[in-house]
């Protein structure tokens, strides 16, 4: 957990320019909960703080704490735009007004341990680990999961190749995906459930699976509402489609209660990742097979409207 943030800037005087903008980052840092430190870059020592984050407005400053394998955060100021930080995921604009959330999230990310998204009042919803591949062969070994829907890779092995690619790749550049769904009380994993891009539709897509021992008791309405609001609140999305085969009567009947209204018949490629996963997005190539489902909408900006 982030506990400590150390501020490692060009001037840290209190005559330099930018003593005024440390003064209001380092008071609503610590109205945010961390113990804020101001520091030179070998003050630092990465290895005896595992948990703490360091933000400086100079690259150079950033290179020598990357050097020491700390967790670098760069942050722009009045005094340092256009400024750029090679190597660096993250940079910050008005440090003394970004969140709190944001901060710890960041270093969650540097750290490689994966977000929790929200929790409801019986389930956890967090980003996927590699760990979880093991409990999804299981879940998916069940033929029901995949009658409506495409499985897994053929071997494991692949899947957690595929995962590892899509951590860092739509996790790691959208900020959103499809994540694991957990019981809150035990920590059980009991499905799959969050957003897509699909290619040829501009909404994006939601998604849900849950465990077929876990049916039947409104964990699929609880978490697919959840994620809607997240999405809507969150990530401001203006719409979120879902696509869902006719004959899958539970889907159907959850999306209309969800809120979606049915918008048209399409017909989309159901294979697409085929059958095996060779790393860099390459997949085993297989023949095209095509499906036709039902495609929902739920417009957020109609609502906020209405």
């Amino acid at each position: 957990m982030l506990k400590e943030i150390g501020i490692c800037p060009t001037d840290r005087t209190d005559s330099a320019p930018t003593g005024a903008l440390l003064d209001a980052a380092v008071r609503h840092l610590k109205e945010e909960g961390f113990a804020v430190r101001i520091l030179e870059p070998q003050e630092t020592h990465p290895s005896e703080h595992p948990d703490a984050l360091y933000l400086t407005d100079d690259p150079g400053i950033a290179e020598v704490l990357r050097a020491r394998d700390a967790k670098v955060v760069g942050f722009l100021h009045e005094r340092n735009k256009p400024c750029r930080f090679p190597g660096l995921k993250f940079v910050f604009d008005e440090i003394d007004q970004v969140e709190g959330d944001s901060f710890r999230k960041v270093w969650e990310r540097l750290s490689g341990l994966p977000w929790t998204i929200l929790h409801t009042k019986r389930l956890t919803v967090r980003e996927t680990t590699l760990d979880d591949i093991d409990v999804f062969y299981r879940i998916y070994r069940d033929p029901g999961m995949t009658e409506f829907q495409e499985g897994l890779f053929q071997e494991p092995e692949d899947e957690k190749k595929y995962l590892a690619d899509y951590i860092t790749n739509v996790y790691g550049l959208l900020g959103f995906g499809v994540w694991t769904v957990l019981k809150s009380d035990t920590g059980e994993i009991i499905g799959r459930a969050g957003f897509s891009v699909r290619g040829g539709f501009e909404a994006i897509e939601l998604g849900f699976l849950i465990a077929r021992e876990h049916q039947r008791q409104g964990y699929a309405y609880e978490v697919c509402d959840a994620i809607l609001r997240y999405g809507q609140q969150v990530l401001r999305l203006e719409q979120v489609q879902a696509l869902v085969k006719a004959q899958n009567e539970a889907s159907v009947r959850l999306c209309e209660r969800l809120g979606f209204l049915r918008s048209e018949t399409v017909r989309i490629e159901e294979n697409i990742y085929g059958d095996r996963y060779y790393g860099g997005g390459a997949v085993s190539f297989s023949p095209a097979r095509y499906g036709e489902y039902i495609r929902f909408v739920r417009r957020f900006d109609t609502e906020k409207e209405a």
